[in-house]
């Protein structure tokens, strides 16, 4: 039999499984995953201007978190316009 070679993240994903760190879930709990998730689809374009200091503190705190200042900033307007 042949072996097959994962990329990095494919073998990430495996030793995840491996581990135990994804859990199965029923249909509907996946439909309302899958809902809440086409429900955020970002479909419009936004340009602002932005004071330059702050824009550096946003990119400083979405980099904290692991994630791309744009989409920091679009979670933040998400959040408020939701309130």
């Amino acid at each position: 039999m042949r072996k097959i070679k994962l990329t990095k993240q494919e073998k990430e994903i495996e030793n995840a499984l491996l581990q135990g760190e994804y859990i199965d879930i029923d249909k509907n709990e996946f439909k309302r995953i899958a809902e809440a998730i086409a429900s955020r689809k970002k479909d419009s374009v936004l340009n602002i201007r932005i004071n330059s200091e702050d824009l550096k503190l946003l990119k400083r705190k979405a980099h904290h978190f692991g994630i791309r200042y744009q989409t920091f900033i679009s979670e933040l307007l998400h959040r408020i316009a939701h309130r």
